[in-house]
């Protein structure tokens, strides 16, 4: 009895801090293979069609800077934008689509050092990491990117529509952190957070992916038909900064486009693996 009445109150424990911000270690979720509707009728980079896919796991959260910071630790990696100084930040007044470049920022210091570091952020995504520092990470970690129609797939979580609860973004904010300013040159935190949140903050979708819309952005491997530049890599999925009126690209649809060493403090990743 005893040991009965300690288990439920572990249980009840557990319940309770499901949707702390805190609990950001989420496990992987199994996408079981299979033909799926992806894209949209008429868009010009993500045309409707069926895709083939085989089972794969994907991450149910955003890579964080605790997981980072143990990939660091054990390599002593360096990422681009510590080699490059070339990171791009933003901060409230910049005009619609600017952002500033910081020869401080980094992932520890995402938007600067005269901004902080990530100290007691650990929970939060990491950023200003370019598509050739998540594909580091991935291969000491064992896992890979999500192909732009997996991620799509699996944000969708059986949804036919550009998000997956409904037609219309008027409850975007139950589900991602995202600007609701109606411009960028004041500082919005209407919904708690200035720049990203911590993962697991939002609802999840259907599946139990969190943060597949905001937050930040989230790197795919793959390429569009009108790719002509090897050196551009796919995100997808909008951010902390993405507004209804800039960049809403906080759906299941549209997909961004970046070069690969180019490093934003709204950008990061998600893995996914092979299911075996």
């Amino acid at each position: 009895m005893i040991r009965f009445l300690r288990n439920i109150s572990i249980a009840l424990l557990l319940v309770s801090g499901y949707t702390c911000a805190a609990q950001w270690r989420c496990g992987y979720i199994l996408v079981p293979k299979g033909r799926y509707w992806v894209g949209k009728l008429q868009h010009a980079l993500n045309p409707r069609r069926l895709a083939n896919v085989d089972s794969f796991y994907i991450a149910g959260c955003e890579t964080t800077n605790e997981e980072f910071t143990a990939f660091v630790k054990a390599t002593g990696y360096v990422t681009d934008a510590e080699q490059r100084h070339d990171a791009l930040v933003f901060a409230p007044g910049l005009a619609e689509f600017k952002w500033h470049n910081d020869s401080s920022a980094c992932w520890r210091y995402p938007n600067g050092v005269s901004a902080g570091g990530i100290d007691h952020k650990m929970n939060h995504p990491v950023t200003c990491i370019s598509y050739h520092d998540a594909q580091a990470y991935c291969k000491w970690a064992g896992v890979r990117l999500p192909t732009l129609e997996e991620w799509e797939i699996a944000s969708r979580a059986g949804a036919a529509t550009d998000y997956f609860f409904g037609r219309q973004q008027t409850d975007i904010g139950r589900y991602a952190n995202i600007w609701h300013g109606k411009d960028h040159l004041q500082a919005d935190s209407s919904d708690g957070f200035m720049y990203t949140s911590p993962v697991g903050s939002f609802e999840p979708n259907a599946w139990g992916l969190y943060d597949v819309y905001g937050n930040v952005f989230e790197f795919c491997s793959g390429k569009v038909r009108s790719d002509e530049k090897p050196s551009l890599a796919h995100a997808r999925g909008g951010s902390w900064w993405c507004s209804a009126a800039s960049c809403s690209f906080f759906n299941s649809v549209d997909i961004g486009r970046v070069n690969k060493r180019a490093s934003f403090s709204n950008q990061g990743f998600r893995v996914a693996k092979d299911a075996r």
